[in-house]
């Protein structure tokens, strides 16, 4: 943690320091969690996020847990000085900021679900400084990778600023720009907080949700046409939803085996969220897996869904819910048909609505 006023305005980039061709310490090669590799190139299909939230610490173990994620790294980006040094970035004459790399798997988890846990564990409203961390270098930046990535990071800050003032916070000053070079940060940062367990993390969000808004995604489905708006909080959810529903929607609960109305049934149509009209699975992808539970085999979009971590009752599963208004719609796992990819969307008949063709 760095303290002072020079060290909280950005330096131009004549004043910045030169730094140096190649890269003047060791990066390992491999993710100390995830095993799989630290540095590109990544597999086909794997897309990289970039954001900056703080300490880089704490910013990265909130990724590596997350399902979908393939590999995570700290580093440098944002700034003018190439291939600098931890102690260049705390000077504040590198113009970088301490920034968390993602590389994922858009199939499994969404761009918009890395987002939302973006804004939702920092406080993006504090400028040049994240907490008691001062400095240029921790402050909260999106850096964009793609045209889709922009757009939803511009509407997601929007929305969300929005939401902050209503809870009585300042306005936000995260700063959205294209992704340009990211340097990879010494040995001993990368995974920090799973080298170190009880080590410094800075990390502190609001308190407010980060409700991600939908529009129509560019080759996919628009999922912004809820035939409601949308319940602010969970009063209105009662209001709207049945107590089956709301059990199941709103309280992560399970309907039992076998007595869905959507179990076995084979119509044509798209199956929606029941708590907010998203369109969530295209009956052509459904099939009959003997669980008890209507069985998907994909998403109608990977943006569609979002994937969380799920411990409860002594299980390791990957809980499903839906990206727009975030309700639980069952879990996916790895015993789905192979010749289809694999995977099974077990979801709830409660959770959906099915607009038939």
């Amino acid at each position: 943690m760095l303290f002072g006023r020079e060290k909280s305005a950005m330096i131009a980039p004549e004043d910045a320091l030169p730094g140096r061709e190649t890269r003047p310490y060791f990066v390992p090669s491999r993710h100390e969690v995830l095993g799989t590799p630290l540095e590109p190139p990544y597999p086909d299909g794997i897309e990289t996020a970039i954001f900056a939230l703080g300490c880089f610490w704490g910013a990265e173990r909130l990724y590596w847990q997350m399902p979908g994620v393939y590999t995570t790294a700290v580093g440098y980006t944002g700034g003018f000085t190439q291939n600098p040094t931890y102690e260049e970035a705390c000077s504040g004459r590198t113009g970088h900021a301490e920034a968390v790399l993602i590389a994922f798997d858009p199939a499994k988890v969404s761009y918009e679900t890395l987002l939302k846990t973006f804004f939702e564990e920092h406080n993006p409203t504090q400028g040049m400084r994240q907490g008691n961390d001062v400095g240029t270098q921790y402050r909260s930046a999106i850096y964009h990778t793609t045209e889709d990535q922009r757009r939803v990071a511009e509407m997601a800050r929007d929305a969300y600023n929005d939401a902050l003032k209503q809870a009585g916070h300042d306005e936000i000053t995260t700063e959205i720009v294209p992704a340009g070079p990211f340097y990879f940060a010494e040995d001993y940062h990368q995974q920090y907080l799973h080298k170190v367990p009880n080590g410094y993390c800075g990390l502190k969000g609001t308190g407010v949700e980060c409700a991600i808004p939908t529009a129509p995604i560019a080759g996919g489905a628009d999922v912004s046409d809820p035939a409601e708006a949308m319940p602010t909080n969970e009063e209105e959810w009662r209001k709207r939803l049945t107590p089956e529903q709301y059990a199941v929607l709103r309280e992560a609960g399970t309907e039992r085996a076998f007595t869905g109305e959507y179990t076995d049934l084979e119509d044509d149509g798209m199956y929606k969220c029941a708590a907010c009209g998203n369109e969530l699975f295209d009956s052509s992808t459904k099939y009959h897996s003997g669980s008890g539970w209507p069985s998907f085999t994909e998403a109608i979009n990977p943006d569609a869904v979002e994937l969380f971590e799920d411990n409860s009752h002594g299980m390791r599963r990957t809980e499903v819910c839906c990206a727009r208004c975030h309700s639980h719609l069952g879990h996916l796992f790895d015993d789905g048909p192979a010749d289809r990819g694999g995977q099974r969307y077990c979801m709830n008949s409660i959770s959906l609505d099915l607009e038939r063709r």
